[in-house]
């Protein structure tokens, strides 16, 4: 099957699978969607959603995290990976924010990524969830992964991973695409024990057809 029905297939199936995909990062503002995805690198998403409700109650728009002690943010945001450089991260983005955006989030990948501790992947998750703009397509490890399971890609980058997929999906799907991928890699294609038997996608992935293969041309015990 050629890379560009393959997508479609993908797409499809999945978002059958899947209708109520969605960003699993808890938010109910563009500012706390980007302080959550800034959180959630190297870290899950549920040790994020677990920290972000005392963090935000505590410092619910950008002017008073911007005003905050980095000690008192290094305290609320301590459970979370490298929480060291993450709350200095907090403390900059939120001032960057207050002093050139009058505490609104911008709403370029450009402007974005000037922020401390935003790259092109959580820039990508703020405008597509919070703004539906689709700039870009969000690569993780379960979006790499399954990805490159899929044949849609060879790529190990994440930049690679994003541009191969951007020329095979419309941009109208980017967004939905992610978390699609993502929901199949949490709950299906899971990294240490894949349940492709169960995968919707069994008969069209060739990772599946090729491990099949294999075990066909494996010589049964005659004894």
């Amino acid at each position: 099957m050629k890379k560009n029905d393959l997508a479609l297939v993908v797409f499809s199936r999945l978002k059958s699978l899947y209708p109520d995909a969605h960003c699993e990062l808890n938010h109910s503002n563009p500012f706390e969607l980007l302080i959550a995805t800034i959180l959630s690198a190297q870290c899950t998403d549920v040790r994020v959603n677990l920290v972000t409700p005392n963090l935000f109650k505590k410092f619910p728009t950008p002017q008073k995290m911007a005003r905050a002690k980095l000690e008192d943010i290094q305290e609320a945001i301590k459970s979370i990976n490298f929480f060291n450089n993450k709350s200095k991260a907090l403390l900059g983005c939120s001032q960057l924010l207050v002093d050139k955006y009058a505490g609104q989030v911008p709403k370029t990948v450009e402007e974005l990524t000037e922020l401390p501790g935003v790259g092109r992947k959580t820039a990508n998750v703020v405008l597509g969830n919070a703004f539906n703009i689709n700039t870009g397509i969000v690569v993780d490890t379960h979006v790499k992964r399954t990805t490159l399971l899929l044949g849609l890609t060879k790529n190990m980058d994440p930049e690679k991973v994003e541009k191969d997929l951007i020329k095979l999906f419309p941009n109208e799907t980017w967004t939905d695409l992610s978390h699609l991928l993502i929901f199949l890699g949490r709950r299906t294609c899971i990294a240490r024990r894949p349940q492709c038997d169960l995968c919707v996608l069994k008969d069209v992935c060739p990772s599946v057809i090729r491990e099949k293969k294999v075990l066909q041309k494996v010589p049964r015990d005659t004894k």
